[in-house]
């Protein structure tokens, strides 16, 4: 019978070797090899009394300011690993379950990490790394998203036809029919983005303020602001009854349209103004003002 070729050998070598390390016993992760209650010369009934004062004992003989032998020291070694795992009732319980259930190799070695290593770890690092690394990842995609839209821009018969029109104006009217598009003035180029970028919704510039990790550092100061807005505004507008400002009319009206705040900036004052005059954020006036909208869409159809 001929042999597999290679090709079939060598993973199926090194399957058999990673099922032979996943598949070996589970108490093996505990005190590599050995049994902790051997190291420790105690039986597996053994109370938290007899486990510390065998401790105790061996540490005497075996520890390494007691002795220079290097066997000693590794025996030491192994000793207050076993004791680390059998003085803790938790550990100890999961100890003796890995022993009664060997087959269960993926459960107790589970058990054996999140024991070791989930209670090591402070949440408030943890949380603290999370918010790190989300707060970087929203940075980066929010250059992503702002450099692609200012590609996708430029791309644009708009922005051409400005840039021709800019550099009209920067030279005075003159033309050098020379020039191309590749190779007109970066200065230029520069100045008309930098215009452009300004109309672009959606593609802003990242802040380093809107950053989640930012928002949670600020997030107190932010509900004190916020009470304290809410409480100025039921005492000014509810208690004294006193008429809105423009700018609090403002926030009304834009609230009740759904109009974002950036969108509401780049309206013209004049549309602005109109839509406050009409106090929209009462639910009749609202109401008209849709029945309006809805009026002059089907006379435009």
């Amino acid at each position: 019978m001929n042999a597999p070729p290679a090709s079939i050998r060598w993973p199926a070598f090194l399957m058999i070797v990673v099922l032979s390390v996943v598949i070996s016993p589970s108490v093996a992760i505990y005190c590599d090899e050995d049994d902790c209650y051997d190291l420790l010369g105690v039986s597996q009934n053994a109370n938290a009394s007899e486990i510390k004062k065998a401790y105790y004992k061996l540490s005497l003989k075996y520890h390494p300011d007691k002795t220079d032998d290097p066997e000693s020291r590794k025996l030491f070694v192994k000793i207050a690993n076993a004791y680390e795992i059998l003085k803790d009732e938790a550990t100890r319980e999961q100890y003796d379950y890995a022993i009664a259930h060997p087959e269960e190799v993926f459960y107790n070695t589970a058990r054996y990490y999140q024991a070791y290593y989930g209670h090591k770890t402070d949440p408030r690092a943890v949380l603290v790394g999370l918010l790190i690394i989300l707060s970087g990842f929203q940075y980066l995609n929010g250059w992503t998203r702002y450099n692609q839209a200012i590609d996708m821009v430029k791309k644009t018969p708009a922005f051409k036809n400005r840039l021709k029109a800019l550099e009209l104006e920067r030279s005075g009217g003159v033309t050098n029919k020379k020039r191309t598009q590749k190779n007109t003035d970066k200065k230029i180029r520069e100045d008309l983005s930098k215009e452009l970028e300004l109309q672009i919704k959606g593609a802003e510039k990242p802040v380093v303020w809107e950053l989640i990790g930012i928002r949670v550092i600020l997030l107190p100061y932010t509900l004190s602001k916020l009470l304290f807005w809410s409480g100025c505004w039921l005492w000014r507008y509810k208690v004294k009854q006193q008429p809105y400002t423009w700018d609090d009319a403002s926030y009304l009206t834009r609230r009740s349209l759904g109009v974002p705040h950036d969108v509401w900036r780049s309206m013209d004052e004049g549309t602005k103004e109109d839509l406050v005059l009409r106090r929209l954020w009462k639910k009749s006036n609202l109401e008209s003002y849709f029945a309006e909208m809805r009026k002059e869409s089907k006379r435009r159809r």
